[in-house]
């Protein structure tokens, strides 16, 4: 399978342009193998073009000037970037980070013809449908930060990872936005509750009722 048919399979709108709109685009497109960890953009540089994830995932994320993140959200197969849509919408330059998780395949749509395909229905129903979902999960984001406590959000996170976590305080901290001091002392707590087993870069869920009652709040 070429990289041409894997971007149909995952982004069923291609199959959906117009067989001008569609040569266009594959006409235009620049495909790139990124290794994991590679950034692909950041604060303040201009946006080139709009991607499409066929293979890994991108993790974009807000940074302060200290060097703490808050994650905003993930680019997976078949999904869109946010920031990138709203760079090239309002021609601005990229306002935060976004660095790949894994060794990523995909492919960038130069900016001229992002634009001329905003003509096609199919493609700007695409483009504005995916922007919408991104919004609310942002939104959602934003409720957390702001009204749940770093216990809460703690709790839900490790809940949604299985029965053995295989990670480190620094990187829970990451996905967070917070520090990892503050989560360790957090997870001595859960452990100390007999909610969590603390081993090297491995967590063992114990009592998972327990962190729910505390991602809901009820042990507030």
């Amino acid at each position: 399978m070429n990289n041409s048919e894997r971007l149909g399979l995952c982004y069923p709108v291609i199959s959906a342009l117009s067989p001008g709109a569609r040569a266009q685009l594959l006409g235009a497109a620049r495909w790139l193998t990124v290794p994991a960890g590679t950034l692909l953009f950041d604060d303040h540089q201009a946006c080139e073009g709009f991607p499409f994830v066929i293979t890994g995932s991108v993790r974009v994320a807000k940074c302060a000037p200290n060097g703490r993140e808050l994650p905003l959200y993930r680019v997976a197969p078949g999904e869109t970037c946010i920031i990138s849509s709203s760079c090239l919408l309002g021609n601005e330059d990229y306002n935060a980070r976004g660095i790949t998780e894994s060794d990523t395949l995909l492919m960038l749509l130069p900016k001229p013809v992002f634009d001329a395909l905003l003509g096609e229905p199919a493609f700007r129903g695409f483009v504005f449908n995916l922007f919408a979902e991104r919004i609310a999960d942002l939104m959602q984001l934003i409720e957390e930060v702001a009204f749940q406590r770093l216990d809460q959000r703690l709790a839900a996170l490790l809940l949604g990872k299985g029965r053995l976590v295989h990670t480190t305080h620094q990187h829970l901290a990451d996905e967070l936005g917070s520090v990892r001091e503050f989560v360790s002392r957090l997870l001595k707590g859960f452990a100390a509750q007999g909610l969590v087993k603390l081993s090297r870069e491995q967590i063992e869920i114990l009592d998972p009722a327990g962190l729910r009652r505390v991602a809901s709040g009820i042990d507030a």
